[in-house]
């Protein structure tokens, strides 16, 4: 195993996760959802932490991994979570509820998120974690910049998308949209910005203005 081998094992499995996390990242491999790695997860409660957040938004519920991480950063925190299926939610619920968080400060919105991001109020909320249709992550990210208040950090997993983004023979209309992100997010100035390559990459970007 080489030397960069390494340190990836050792990153990728450096973080460890509660019983109710394991159970969710159980679950959610049982249901076939592409769920986030521990690393990734650790820092999404970090970022939360750092942020002091009260008011987070999640595009894409799954069955509640990345809530759960979320949360552990900022249990007092007021989770809104939007995800088309009905299924998941009742399953994400109880998992909240396990973890001992209550159903006042968890918002479950079945739907999809191009329809209920428009109703959500711009500059309202502290983080912004985009994890939802991955044809769709150009224009979630967009609301998501209108949804996050200054100061506030909008969050992007899976960016790496298995290491496609970084294989210029990979075009497809899925990863033309995550670089379609990562061009944007460089070239603005309103944002600081910091790409990760933990799990299968995370993509943090602060609004400065």
């Amino acid at each position: 195993m080489t030397h960069n081998e390494l340190t990836w094992k050792f990153l990728n499995e450096f973080d460890v996760e509660s019983s109710t996390q394991t159970k969710a990242r159980a679950i959610s491999l049982e249901h076939g959802v592409n769920v986030i790695s521990p690393a990734v997860g650790a820092q999404l409660a970090l970022v939360a932490a750092a942020t002091n957040a009260t008011n987070i938004i999640e595009v894409g519920t799954g069955l509640g991994l990345s809530g759960l991480w979320l949360l552990a950063g900022a249990p007092e925190a007021t989770l809104t979570s939007i995800d088309p299926e009905f299924e998941y939610h009742e399953q994400a619920r109880e998992l909240f509820t396990e973890a001992g968080y209550p159903a006042s400060r968890v918002r479950l919105i079945t739907g999809k998120a191009l329809d209920v991001l428009p109703r959500m109020n711009e500059n309202s909320y502290d983080i912004v974690l985009v994890d939802g249709d991955p044809a769709q992550v150009a224009q979630n990210v967009e609301h998501a910049l209108r949804l996050v208040r200054v100061g506030g950090t909008v969050l992007v997993p899976h960016i790496l998308q298995d290491g496609d983004i970084a294989n210029p023979a990979k075009r497809a209309g899925i990863i033309a949209g995550f670089r379609t992100v990562l061009t944007e997010a460089t070239e603005s100035e309103n944002i600081v910005v910091a790409l990760s390559p933990a799990g299968d990459g995370l993509l943090q970007f602060t609004k400065i203005a």
